[in-house]
């Protein structure tokens, strides 16, 4: 009987959550988005966004099958179905509170896997780092590819990012007052934790310090390198093909082809990076992307917006059936 509650318990749990990260996640859109979703949803082909989605959906499958190649280093090699739902179960965490996600499934795949959590937090940062590179090789295949359409956009907005002066020019003040508080900050650091070494925080600190960097450095000792890169491109290219099947979606926008999706995808994963979820960042910067190719604003806007809701939803209904089916799979444990 007790064994039977305590799976209700956590099955209640889990379905709870789902529903309070949707009801937050809808919640956190405003009067002005919902209406300029619906304009862009109008004229939208409906049937076109399932091959968009199940390219997505298939692009999270990759990156947990990565996530299990950067444990396998620490001997740990958890169930693909367990480390596929605790990455889904993270990107619907991550549209209700910023980075929740990355310590939810940690945390998820911590308790049914037994695998300790701070190490899996380790695996996060080198996985985000590496694709912060990715990223980067994208940004340079898009500008190089098409220097004379998105250089000099892409230059005008790390210009804005640097932040200007008067005329236009780069703030450096500003710039040098950051890398002072950085250094500051580092010598506080560093000085605290000399002084207190031996207290007990300062000692629980440095051991969880040190199985983050046990997960960071484990991309060093992947046995299946091979397979890590070839997932690391599969990501990347399914999340190009997702953008390139969105074009299909809207007529004015289907003539467009691969080089016009590097550059929705480099501007784009911009927009999903500086707000959350990518909540009205990703749908203007992708109508502004879609302006340099001459398409109008309006069905720019449209555009970004039928992009981002193909996503918005997938990860909702997917992130939600992962938190349904979750306690099930996992019953016996």
């Amino acid at each position: 009987m007790n064994k039977k509650l305590s799976s209700l318990l956590q099955y209640a749990f889990f379905l709870g959550l789902g529903i309070f990260l949707v009801w937050w996640s809808i919640g956190k859109i405003g009067h002005k988005d919902w209406i300029e979703m619906k304009a862009g949803m109008k004229n939208a082909n409906f049937w076109l966004l399932i091959p968009v989605s199940l390219s997505l959906l298939l692009s999270h499958f990759s990156r947990a099958i990565r996530w299990r190649i950067l444990m396998e280093p620490m001997g740990y090699s958890p169930g693909i179905t367990n480390s596929y739902f605790a990455v889904l179960i993270g990107y619907l965490a991550n549209l209700a509170v910023p980075r929740l996600g990355e310590v939810l499934k940690c945390t998820i795949l911590s308790r049914y896997e037994k695998i300790p959590a701070d190490k899996l937090i380790g695996t996060i940062v080198a996985e985000r780092a590496f694709d912060m590179i990715c990223l980067l090789i994208v940004f340079a295949i898009t500008i190089l590819s098409q220097i004379d359409i998105i250089g000099q956009f892409a230059l005008d907005m790390v210009q804005k990012i640097l932040g200007t002066g008067t005329g236009g020019k780069t703030n450096y003040v500003a710039i040098f007052v950051l890398i002072g508080a950085i250094l500051l900050f580092s010598f506080i650091t560093w000085f605290l934790f000399r002084k207190f070494a031996h207290t007990l925080i300062i000692r629980k600190i440095k051991e969880l310090g040190r199985g983050i960097w046990e997960g960071l450095t484990s991309v060093r000792f992947v046995q299946k390198k091979g397979w890590f890169f070839f997932h690391s491109v599969l990501i990347w290219f399914l999340y190009l093909a997702a953008i390139k099947l969105g074009f299909y979606a809207l007529e004015s926008t289907s003539q467009y082809g691969w080089l016009t999706a590097f550059s929705v995808l480099s501007l784009g994963s911009i927009g999903m990076i500086v707000t959350q979820g990518g909540i009205g960042a990703y749908p203007l910067l992708v109508q502004e992307t879609m302006v340099l190719y001459g398409l109008s604003e309006n069905i720019g806007r449209a555009f970004g917006w039928v992009l981002w809701l193909a996503q918005f939803f997938l990860i909702l209904i997917s992130g939600g059936i992962a938190l349904l089916l979750l306690p099930i799979v996992n019953r016996k444990k």
